[in-house]
């Protein structure tokens, strides 16, 4: 994939009507239903009522690996078909590519001499990161990509930034890096606030707490319908219950937490709930309702899919027009930037 970088004219910013949001992913491959109740509905749900920046962070993939980066550009474009077959569109939304955004670096550039190690060694998902990686020493960039963060939101001075609970403390730093610059140089940047979603992490469908492609316990929004009744038919339930006679625990289950989730049908998954409970139903027939509720929700969104992978070009020509606008507004971010810093020498 590949896309010519502009320098940008300057030009007096637009007039904003309406607040800026800054979303992303890391391109690590196809989205999941996961992903979907997480954000990707809220994404398609908020783009109507906000300015809306969705920035596939393909840079930040280079923090936690260094092998097989030939696999990003797949990724990248699966990220993308993903988003716009859940609905967000790109006549609203304005995607952009990380890469394609040269005053990104230059920003964390700008940002790393405001904050301290011992500061950033206290964001608790890079604590996580560190333990699950088995890294005793992390490379200055893994340590550093809070910081790239704040770049990617500030770039654009995004007012709001979607995150799960776990990213929170993200913004927060974000939010410290806008403070110290305006009170240092210049009131430039605004102070974002957190966006937390109305629903938890939907669980994985081996019982773990969280869905994630590396535990491979994911339904995806690309998966095909004999896949998503092979994945449904084998979750984990309630590992008590031995035979459809006994009474089973709904709370919890996760084959119930997609019900509530996925099955329109409210009706039916109150009379499922409650024979679950006396023991009057097994687990076959409630995957197999889910089952159906599944593949009535994927299959417009399989649909959708197949009509933008059709079209080659779509990708490219999405994320070149996104950023290139992108670009523009960074430029003029920058500018602002330097000449606060009185670093606009020789006419920059």
């Amino acid at each position: 994939m590949t896309a010519a970088v502009s320098t940008p004219k300057m030009t007096a910013p637009a007039k904003r009507t309406r607040k800026r949001i800054l979303t992303g992913d890391r391109p690590t491959g196809p989205l999941h239903v996961g992903n979907y109740v997480g954000t990707l509905a809220n994404r398609a749900r908020l783009q109507d009522e906000y300015d809306t920046f969705l920035l596939v962070a393909d840079h930040h993939m280079l923090t936690t690996r260094l092998t097989a980066l030939a696999e990003i550009e797949a990724n990248i474009r699966d990220d993308v078909l993903d988003n716009l077959a859940a609905g967000v569109d790109p006549e609203k939304v304005t995607y952009v590519l990380q890469s394609l955004v040269p005053q990104i670096p230059e920003l964390h550039l700008y940002f790393s001499m405001l904050v301290s190690v011992p500061r950033v060694q206290r964001i608790p998902t890079l604590k996580d990161q560190l333990r699950d990686l088995g890294l005793r020493e992390p490379t200055y960039g893994l340590l550093g990509y809070p910081v790239l963060q704040a770049a990617d939101i500030l770039c654009v001075k995004g007012d709001l930034v979607p995150v799960g609970k776990d990213q929170e403390s993200h913004v927060e730093l974000t939010r410290e890096i806008a403070r110290r610059f305006n009170e240092l140089f210049a009131p430039i940047f605004p102070e974002p606030q957190a966006l937390l979603p109305d629903v938890g992490l939907l669980p994985g469908t081996d019982g773990r707490e969280k869905m994630g492609k590396s535990l491979d316990n994911a339904i995806y929004l690309s998966d095909d319908p004999r896949t998503v009744e092979r994945k449904v038919m084998g979750m984990y339930t309630d590992p008590k219950r031995i035979r459809a006679t006994d009474p089973g625990t709904v709370e919890g289950n996760p084959v119930f937490v997609y019900h509530d989730t996925f099955n329109t049908d409210r009706a039916e998954v109150e009379d499922l709930r409650r024979r679950y409970r006396e023991g009057r139903v097994g687990d076959v027939e409630v995957k197999r309702r889910l089952l159906a509720a599944l593949q009535a929700f994927l299959a417009p969104i399989r649909e959708r899919r197949a009509e933008y992978a059709a079209r080659p070009r779509l990708v490219d020509e999405i994320l070149a027009a996104g950023s290139e606008r992108a670009r523009r507004e960074a430029a003029q971010t920058l500018h602002e930037v330097r000449a606060a810093m009185k670093l606009d020498y020789f006419g920059r």
